[in-house]
């Protein structure tokens, strides 16, 4: 798989190195505030190795994602950013969407929004998609205001997470998304 760079970034395939870091984060309540609850480290090597797997077989998927600056080696896992089919038991599946996780060290820098503006890239040269979405709690701003900043829109389509109960905190939900056609006319301006 090609590595894809930005200014700062690195999107890579994912080293057995980099499960350590995942699984802290995964770990981390902070990180993980949006989720329904921390993960084990078996659970968080469980997912690590999925996306792996996901990106050798497609040449896609949630990518991880190290700093280029030169104050890190190349391999330095800050999280991950990248693609992916949605749950089957989503409304609005089939479905791509865009999602990003970083250890809380690499907050604030603007590191999600570019990496994940190399995604939406990706998604609309490469693999030629005419779509693709993101959602997150309703709760969580944080992820919504990349979701902006990357050009994507609220659709206004709230829907409760089919994997958490209606009643959990987490359980309603945005959707955004952009068309190929918004991300070129972005593009262009």
């Amino acid at each position: 798989m090609p590595v894809i760079e930005t200014d700062r970034l690195y999107l890579r395939q994912w080293h057995t190195s980099d499960f350590a870091i995942f699984a802290e984060m995964n770990a981390d309540p902070e990180v993980m505030h949006y989720f329904p609850k921390v993960l084990p480290t078996t659970v968080s090597n469980t997912i690590a190795k999925k996306c792996q797997q996901l990106i050798k077989d497609k040449g896609w998927g949630f990518w991880a994602v190290s700093l280029k600056d030169g104050t890190e080696p190349r391999d330095a896992f800050i999280g991950f950013v990248g693609l992916n089919e949605t749950h089957a038991d989503m409304a609005f599946a089939p479905a791509v969407e865009i999602a990003w996780r970083l250890h809380k060290a690499y907050w604030g820098q603007g590191y999600a929004t570019e990496a994940a503006r190399a995604a939406l890239c990706f998604a609309f040269t490469e693999l030629a998609l005419d779509e693709v979405v993101s959602f997150t709690a309703v709760i969580n701003k944080r992820s919504q205001l990349i979701m902006q900043r990357i050009g994507m829109t609220n659709t206004q389509g709230n829907f409760y997470h089919p994997l958490l109960d209606a009643k959990h905190p987490l359980a309603a939900h945005v959707l955004y998304k952009i068309t190929r056609q918004e991300w070129q006319d972005a593009a262009a301006t």
